[in-house]
């Protein structure tokens, strides 16, 4: 069984809730470690499928490794062999796929409600979940590609996720777990006091709010998605 490749590009933004699920499903997976000067695979051939994770850089810099992670995104989709990003991965497909990346309005950092949008494609893939509450770490977003169908929104980003065929890319990060919380908060203190106060980014103390209870609820939201996903591998 060929494994799912998963590119890291920075340290603390690991797999994972995803890491955990695949392995729970008996998938094997690779870790790509960009951060650490691993190249991007040149083929898609020895892998059955392709995880992008976050990372505090845009896709609009100028960085030697994200013209050919682009090309490792196409050829994956090209051969029908499905993709999912996670935040900068989100925004890596929607680019990959001719989409955009510009700035949101405004920050989002910590927790936030996303809405499920009421379509054909959002229920094949959330069934009957009306929204749920994920974790949320970014400043730009991605403009949905042409031929993609957008399955998740929330009040301050309209693109939250989008679908295209067995593809999924996402703005938030539902692969959350506690010492990834912490450690971004600790990594983007910085960044939390340049974007405070506002209304749309929390401080450590209110992220570690019952967040147990949160993230054990996102989990169990995200495996919907994952499952969903899982189904679009080759059986062997």
């Amino acid at each position: 069984m060929k494994p799912i490749a998963v590119i890291r590009h920075s340290p603390t933004e690991g797999p994972g809730h995803f890491a955990t699920f695949l392995e729970r499903h008996s998938r094997p997976w690779t870790l790509i470690r960009i951060d650490a000067g691993e190249p991007v695979p040149s083929s898609a051939d020895d892998f059955a499928g392709l995880c992008l994770m976050g990372g505090p850089m845009s896709v609009n810099d100028q960085l030697d490794w994200i013209p050919p992670l682009l090309q490792l995104i196409r050829q994956m989709m090209a051969a029908d062999k499905p993709v999912i990003g996670h935040c900068l991965g989100g925004q890596l497909m929607s680019r990959a796929l001719g989409g955009t990346v510009s700035r949101n309005p405004v920050k989002e950092i910590g927790w936030g409600k996303v809405k499920v949008v009421d379509s054909p494609v959002a229920r094949q893939w959330l069934g009957d979940i009306q929204g749920f509450e994920s974790f949320h770490w970014h400043g730009e977003t991605f403009s949905i590609p042409e031929g993609a169908t957008r399955i998740l929104e929330s009040a301050v980003c309209a693109n939250q996720a989008f679908v295209l065929g067995k593809h999924l890319g996402m703005q938030c990060h539902v692969e959350m777990k506690r010492e990834m919380v912490e450690a971004w908060c600790e990594s983007g203190a910085e960044e939390i006091r340049d974007a405070s106060p506002a209304d749309t980014v929390q401080t450590p103390a209110e992220m570690a709010i019952d967040i147990d209870r949160r993230l054990a609820t996102l989990s169990k939201h995200a495996e919907v998605l994952y499952t969903r996903w899982l189904q679009g591998l080759p059986a062997a």
